[in-house]
C-alpha cells in the first residue's frame, strides 16, 4: 500500500489558498479515481483508491498545516507504511509558479507541514512533491502570501501544474521515486 498525503488547511476560507496546492492535487487524484468515499481517521480524511491499478492511500491532514506531522504519522503506524511508500504533496514558494519537483528525501526547505512530517518521523528520508507557487512578492510576508488566494491568471497557470502532479504522483505509485522523477522533474 502506498501513501498520498495532501498537506493543506481545513475549512472553507483556506480553499483556493497557496498554501492548499497538496490538497488540490489530492481532490485531482481522488476524481481520477472514481472519488472513492472518504472516512474521517488519523485526523484527517482518508480514502482508498486504485491508481494505475495498485492500491493507494489518499489522506488529508485536517490539523492545521504545520501539525499534520501527527495526521500522517498515525496513518504511517496503522498500516504499517515504510517512509518510502508515502509521497507527501505541498507547496512551495521557492519555486516558481507551476514548478514540480519530486525528490526521495531531503531537508523541509522552509514548508513546515512537510518539517513537522519529517520531525515526527525522525527523518528526512521522505518522498516530496512539491508544488510551486512563488516567488513570495517583495514586501509581503511569506505567511501572508502563502494564505493568500491564487489570482485568476495565477489560478490559470497553476491549474495545468496541479494535473501535472498528479501524473506524477500517479508513476511514483506505479513505479516508484526514480522514474517519476526522471519524467516529471
Amino acid at each position: 500500500m502506498k501513501l498520498l498525503v495532501g498537506l493543506g488547511n481545513p475549512g472553507a476560507a483556506y480553499g483556493g489558498t497557496r498554501h492548499n496546492v497538496g490538497f488540490d492535487v489530492l481532490e485531482i487524484l481522488s476524481r481520477r479515481a472514481g472519488s472513492p468515499s472518504r472516512r474521517t481517521r488519523f485526523q484527517g480524511e482518508v480514502a482508498q483508491a486504485t491508481v494505475r491499478g495498485g492500491p493507494v492511500l489518499l489522506l488529508w491532514p485536517l490539523t492545521w498545516m504545520n501539525l499534520s506531522g501527527s495526521s500522517v504519522l498515525a496513518a504511517r503506524d496503522f498500516y504499517k507504511i515504510n517512509d518510502t511508500d508515502i509521497l507527501v504533496i505541498c507547496d512551495d514558494f521557492n519555486l516558481g509558479l507551476g514548478t514540480i519537483r519530486m525528490r526521495p528525501a531531503g531537508s523541509a526547505g522552509g514548508q513546515n507541514g512537510l518539517a513537522d512530517v519529517l520531525t515526527r518521523f525522525g527523518s528526512n528520508a521522505v518522498p516530496r512533491l512539491r508544488v510551486g507557487i512563488g516567488p513570495v512578492p517583495g514586501g509581503w510576508k511569506s505567511a501572508d502570501f502563502v494564505l493568500g488566494k491564487f489570482t485568476k491568471q495565477e489560478r490559470e497557470d497553476v491549474g495545468p501544474a496541479l494535473e501535472r502532479a498528479a501524473d506524477a504522483a500517479e508513476e511514483w505509485a506505479a513505479v516508484g521515486i526514480q522514474a517519476a522523477m526522471n519524467r516529471y522533474n
